[in-house]
């Protein structure tokens, strides 16, 4: 796939078609220029790149190494007085929506070439998104075609880039060049996850998938920086149905009726999934044993069992969602079986047992309030009378609320909780750390603030006799912590647990 060279009066047109230009200060030679690269970071730029300025903490000192390393232009919303004060500018009234635009444009709306599969929901999507992969790549090794794409909040991979992600849905600039890659690698199908802050802010502007899928709504992400409310929370969810064909709906979700009233009004067609017979997708018969969950599935194309090998009844509605969207897509019943029955998902719910002494640890990204919720009672009924410990953070400047819906459910649920480190970035770790304890003493629970995330599960280990279980939740095999605006590698969650398990 060859990527068609556009000149820059191209993408200042598509801005003023979208309303979005206040100010152009560029000569003829500069907007009959081509643009042979798009960047947002001043440590990626080429010769002849057209330079955005974005972000609560962008400098002029940004736009000015860009502009020293070969950026001929920018786009912003504000002017900068950089040294080179000749240099061609378009002034926008949104740099979001203009990156959007600009990066559709300049990777040819690669999507369009991709079976795209977006899914959002307050808990699940890294489950769902994984669990697609492991069937469609069972379809795509049985057709002789290249595996499936995936963006998800754990890894990234698209057939050129296979790494661990930042962001559950990236930046748009960096969004598109995925796609770009996947169809560059024979990519046939891209499985993702869509954060509420992707729809709200244009991240994904501009795409449309062929199924949107929503899992479920909790209450997640309520700041005065994220969404102010839980209406503007489930609104930015449901924008999801604005940009898809066809919409795979959870019937068990919480606000169903806002949920299919919206899909129903936005999209061509809505294929209901979930655990009550009403469904289009029905799960029911649902059985643990110690290697897996089994549960038939009845629609119309078929009634039988499946398997997961994934811990947690919850995973099963996770599963529910992947077959809805499999039948979408037509994909073969037998390799919706084989994939679900062999899928792992890194990180989560990961179950470590010690041979020395009798107990179990429990690894798990949970980190919002439908999460903490689902481990505690799943890990209830699947270690029945156990005690619980639990080590856990919350990040800085986002989701604050977590500090006191964590704080709450683990006080309520645990017999001890460790609150230590978890990407706390620009505000004081302690700070955070006390914050939860307050909520957790409230519950009138025994807690220890230890900042040092390391030290935290060493001690939560340590002293846990048999009969407890260990959870240590938030971070799965992530390999890095933000401190301050910076990511600094760390050994992950599952690696301190087998280290300290020998």
């Amino acid at each position: 796939m060859k990527k068609k060279i556009h000149q820059l009066k191209e993408y200042v047109s598509l801005l003023q078609e979208e309303g979005l230009v206040v100010e152009i200060i560029a000569g003829h030679a500069a907007m009959e220029s081509q643009v042979k690269y798009i960047s947002y970071d001043s440590t990626d730029v080429k010769k002849n790149t057209l330079f955005m300025c974005k972000g609560a903490h962008f400098r002029k000192e940004y736009l000015e190494d860009a502009l020293d390393k070969g950026a001929f232009a920018y786009i912003s919303e504000v002017v900068y007085a950089v040294k080179d004060a000749d240099k061609p500018y378009i002034i926008v009234s949104d740099i979001r929506k203009a990156m959007a635009l600009i990066a559709d444009l300049y990777y040819d709306k690669a999507w369009e070439k991709l079976n795209l599969v977006g899914i959002t929901g307050t808990k699940g999507k890294s489950t769902t998104a994984y669990f697609m992969k492991y069937i469609l790549d069972d379809y795509m090794k049985s057709c002789k075609k290249p595996k499936s794409a995936i963006i998800s909040s754990i890894d990234t991979y698209d057939g050129v880039v296979n790494e661990e992600s930042r962001l559950t849905t990236p930046e748009s600039l960096v969004l598109h060049k995925h796609f770009y890659n996947a169809v560059k690698s024979g990519i046939e199908y891209l499985s993702m996850e869509v954060s509420s802050q992707a729809l709200k802010y244009d991240r994904t502007l501009g795409v449309t998938f062929d199924i949107g899928c929503f899992l479920n709504i909790g209450i997640d992400h309520i700041s005065d920086i994220e969404h102010p409310n839980f209406e503007d929370y489930l609104n930015a969810k449901l924008l999801l149905f604005n940009q898809c064909k066809v919409a795979c709906v959870n019937l068990n979700s919480d606000h169903i009726d806002t949920i299919m009233e919206y899909a129903k009004a936005h999209t061509s067609s809505v294929v209901t999934f979930g655990l009550t017979s009403e469904a289009d997708i029905y799960g029911y018969d649902i059985a643990v044993s110690q290697k897996d969950i089994s549960f038939k599935v009845k629609c119309d194309r078929f009634d039988q069992e499946f398997k997961i090998s994934i811990p947690g009844l919850f995973n099963v509605q996770n599963a529910l969602a992947a077959i809805a969207i499999c039948d979408v897509l037509d994909i073969p019943v037998d390799h919706i079986y084989n994939g679900l029955k062999k899928a792992q998902v890194s990180g989560r719910m990961e179950i470590y047992t010690s041979k020395e002494r009798n107990f179990s640890v429990i690894v798990d990204y949970a980190h919002n309030q439908m999460s903490f919720e689902s481990l505690f009672t799943s890990t209830q009924k699947q270690f029945p009378g156990k005690k619980i410990s639990i080590v856990f953070g919350c990040p800085g400047k986002k989701a604050l609320s977590r500090r006191r819906e964590l704080g709450e459910i683990a006080g309520k649920y645990a017999n001890k909780v460790f609150i230590t480190e978890e990407d706390a970035g620009e505000e004081p770790v302690m700070k955070i750390c006390e914050e939860i304890a307050g909520h957790v003493r409230s519950e009138g629970c025994d807690y220890e603030i230890i900042v040092d995330r390391e030290e935290a599960i060493k001690e939560a280990i340590d002293t846990a006799d048999d009969n407890t279980i260990v959870l240590i939740t938030g971070k799965g095999r992530e390999t890095r912590q933000k401190r301050g605006g910076q990511y600094v590698k760390t050994p992950s969650d599952v690696e301190y647990v087998q280290q300290l398990l020998k």
